[in-house]
């Protein structure tokens, strides 16, 4: 009778061990809007890239950029974040200029990987007197929500463009659909800002009626307000094939880069967790690209010069430069408490979240 007891022991044992030694890590990314492209992005990498890391990665909703910046640096189980170029360079504008807020929350981010550039679209009623981007000076503008870095956008290209911010009676703060809501029912918004990588489903959803209701604006850079817009934001193209519904023409536009940014870690898990993803990511690009968003297939597993203060992660870097060698430990980097947050004084400001309202 002792033979088989212990037989079934050990088999027990053995049963009961077996998903303790191939149980994936459990990290969380934080996107964007629920109908836009960074969650899809966000669920690529999930599905695609995570498993051979060991990693089960959860793809979370946000408000957007800035926030995303803020989550990354102060929830522990946020490993990942997808935030716009104009963003994290307008944090280390911040934090250059002695805001220490600004330092506390970017300086210890590293970038893994620079994506694709996200489109930024002008949606105005169909019957309103505007066709171009630069013609929406005084104009009533749904620029998103807090903390989102469409807000961020808006207000940075507003400026770009006219030499100051929005009028503080012409901004309001709310999510793409109530923007588009307001635009067309109770009028009280004139433009509703967008951005996102195309197809954007909050647009390729629309039905072929909408065009009889709302237009999107063209961006034209020859016109003099343009030139300083463009030296933060690249031209681009809104392509029939990503909005049939909406347009009968491609559509000359402008968009900001996309990158994928994590935290400066130390501890030899998560460093070791994080260059098996850089290792998934290099041997399953070409399933991203294939099965994935449309916007993989605009993605290079490149490593460009970034631009100052931007910094990339060791452990990835060093596996996506050259695709299997040893990850390289990063300095510790010591998180500190979220600091209390001063008045605004700048649209800026209170789109990146460092300051009370």
């Amino acid at each position: 009778m002792k033979a088989p007891l212990f037989t079934g022991i050990s088999a027990l044992a053995f049963v009961t061990l077996m998903p303790l030694a191939a149980q994936a890590i459990n990290y969380k990314i934080v996107t964007a809007s629920p109908r836009g492209t960074y969650i899809e992005i966000g669920r690529d990498l999930g599905k695609l890239i995570g498993p051979e890391a060991d990693i089960q990665l959860e793809s979370l909703p946000s408000a957007g950029s800035a926030e995303n910046v803020r989550r990354l640096r102060y929830e522990p189980d946020v490993k990942f974040a997808l935030v716009q170029s104009d963003v994290y360079q307008a944090y280390l504008d911040q934090a250059a200029a002695g805001n220490g807020q600004a330092q506390a929350l970017i300086q210890p981010l590293r970038v893994i990987l620079p994506l694709y550039n996200e489109e930024i679209y002008f949606v105005a009623r169909r019957d309103a007197k505007l066709d171009y981007v630069h013609e929406i000076q005084g104009q009533r503008i749904s620029a998103g929500p807090l903390g989102s870095g469409t807000a961020l956008t808006t207000a940075t290209l507003y400026r770009r463009l006219f030499g100051q911010g929005i009028p503080e009676g012409n901004a309001q703060y709310q999510t793409n659909e109530e923007g588009l809501a307001k635009l067309v029912t109770d009028k009280s918004v004139d433009v509703v800002v967008i951005v996102a990588g195309q197809p954007s489903k909050v647009l390729s959803d629309m039905r072929p009626e909408a065009r009889d209701l709302v237009k999107l604006l063209k961006f034209d850079p020859d016109h003099p307000s343009s030139k300083s817009a463009l030296q933060t934001y690249f031209r681009a193209n809104v392509t029939t094939t990503s909005y049939p519904n909406l347009l009968s023409e491609d559509l000359p536009s402008i968009a900001v880069k996309a990158f994928l940014v994590t935290y400066n870690y130390s501890q030899t898990v998560t460093t070791d967790a994080l260059a098996r993803f850089g290792q998934s990511l290099c041997n399953n690009f070409p399933k991203l690209q294939a099965e994935g968003h449309p916007k993989w297939k605009e993605v290079k597993l490149e490593m460009p010069p970034l631009g100052r203060g931007w910094r990339y992660f060791p452990a990835t870097e060093k596996v996506l430069a050259n695709c299997g060698k040893p990850p390289v430990t990063a300095p510790t980097v010591t998180r500190s408490p979220t600091p209390s947050a001063p008045r605004c004084q700048t649209q800026e400001e209170r789109a990146l979240g460092l300051c009370g309202r």
